[in-house]
């Protein structure tokens, strides 16, 4: 006698498989995957990130001479990939408004060629957030040991691709690419989110930016510091409003420390400093400095 019944697991895996399909009214049509790969997106990203510093983060054997060939190679087979799954999002995007195959086709070629072109600059500011790291962590030895061994970084290198897909038009690749880099590092960036120059994450557990938030140049946050929503909007039928600013902007030279929570479409003014575990719910301004002394000692209707 079998110790497992797998022919009656099955069948009831099958059934509540059809439901499932039945309520998101999903295709039963046999045929090929019907949307995006995780497993193939990593795929991808690993190999993007030995293309953006083959020396460091490329196959241990890579010799400089080799390293323009290791790239080509390695880059024309990752946006090939790419271009499958960004076709299978792009489909899965359309299943209810169909429109021709060869219109997705065009789109998802287009994307991923302007996504190839961004990857030079994508290197560019990725050198800018390496260099901030060193410069801003009294612990750093080295370049090469911040982009090795720093989670923030690896956080980044997730983010600007991330970023750069999402604006594409292909945010399930971009929330993929960067819940691959928040599952190994604590650090929760949203694709959405716009960061420029220079920006530096010191450990990084448990920090989280969300879709709307916009970040100035040479930023500086540490640990479990929290650019959230205070609230969400909703509409006259109670479903939540998509995509309106509601995260924080924080404007240049900014540093925020650990366990910080900033809420809502707030400003920090450039070159404030927020101080570590404050609350904040406004507008801070330029140059300011924000304790948990100060914020206790507010008038009221000033209080974070």
């Amino acid at each position: 006698m079998p110790l497992f019944d797998v022919g009656q697991v099955v069948a009831a895996l099958h059934e509540a498989r059809d439901e499932w399909r039945d309520s998101q009214q999903r295709s039963r049509e046999p045929g090929s995957r019907e949307f995006p790969s995780r497993e193939a997106l990593a795929g991808v990203v690993e190999s993007l990130k030995g293309v953006l510093f083959p020396m460091r983060l490329g196959p241990p054997e890579l010799r400089h001479d080799s390293e323009d060939f290791y790239v080509g190679y390695t880059l024309d087979a990752a946006l090939q990939s790419l271009l499958t799954q960004a076709r299978l999002e792009l489909r899965y995007m359309a299943r209810h408004q169909p429109r021709p195959p060869e219109e997705i086709d065009t789109q998802a070629a287009e994307a991923v060629q302007s996504f190839a072109a961004a990857l030079p600059g994508i290197r560019r500011l990725l050198d800018g957030d390496v260099l901030a790291a060193f410069q801003g962590d009294p612990a750093a030895r080295s370049v090469d040991e911040v982009l090795l061994c720093y989670p923030g970084i690896l956080a980044m290198i997730h983010h600007r691709l991330a970023h750069q897909l999402y604006g594409l038009g292909l945010p399930l690749l971009a929330r993929i690419t960067a819940e691959l880099a928040h599952g190994q590092t604590g650090i929760d960036i949203h694709p959405g989110a716009k960061i420029d120059a220079g920006f530096f994450i010191d450990h990084g557990t448990g920090v989280v930016i969300g879709e709307t938030a916009v970040i100035g140049k040479r930023v500086r946050i540490y640990q479990a510091v929290t650019l959230g929503a205070k609230r969400f909007p909703t509409d006259a039928e109670g479903n939540l409003q998509k995509g309106l600013p509601r995260h924080p902007v924080v404007e240049d030279d900014v540093v925020i420390y650990a366990g910080a929570t900033i809420l809502g479409r707030v400003t920090l003014g450039r070159g404030a400093v927020i101080g570590g575990n404050v609350w904040i719910t406004d507008d801070v301004p330029a140059g300011a400095s924000v304790s948990q002394a100060s914020v206790q000692n507010a008038p009221p209707r000033h209080r974070a």
